[in-house]
Parts: C-alpha cells; sequence; structure tokens
C-alpha cells in the first residue's frame, strides 16, 4: 500500500451565520454555513427571511440602475424628438 495516501482527519470547527459552534472531525480544520439546525425555520418552527448572501441587496441595486438606465434613454429619446 502506498504511504500517506489519504488525508488526516483532524478535530474540526462547524461555525454558521447565527453564531452557532459545532465540534466535530474532518479533513478540514473549518467549515463556515449559512444556514445551520438551529436556525433553519424547518427545525425551529419559526418562519423567517433568509437573504442568501445579500441576494435581495443585489437585485434592488440592479433594478435601481437598470430603471436610471432607462430613463436616460427615454429623455436622450424625448430630446431628440424635440430637436
Amino acid at each position: 500500500m502506498k504511504a500517506d495516501l489519504h488525508p488526516k482527519y483532524i478535530e474540526a470547527e462547524i461555525r454558521c451565520a447565527c453564531g452557532n459552534i459545532i465540534k466535530t472531525r474532518s479533513t478540514k480544520p473549518t467549515t463556515i454555513l449559512g444556514i445551520c439546525n438551529a436556525c433553519h425555520p424547518f427545525y425551529t418552527g419559526q418562519q423567517k427571511f433568509v437573504d442568501t448572501a445579500g441576494r435581495v441587496d443585489k437585485f434592488q441595486q440592479r433594478l435601481a440602475k437598470t430603471q436610471a438606465a432607462q430613463a436616460a434613454v427615454a429623455a436622450a429619446a424625448s430630446k431628440k424628438k424635440k430637436a
């Protein structure tokens, strides 16, 4: 058999965005989660809005930028019609 074929199995920490820390063993020292069993609505029974990586904010920023660009194009078109 080959020596040192498998990765080391070490003590690991799983961290959730809610602050929950779970101690376990893994080949990676740390793992970061967005949601865990302590804060997931299925396990807690409380419905809450989960915004993954600011997707709602990113969408609203894109929407505002698109609307501003459309308004600028409409203003330029109305200027051309007047001239």
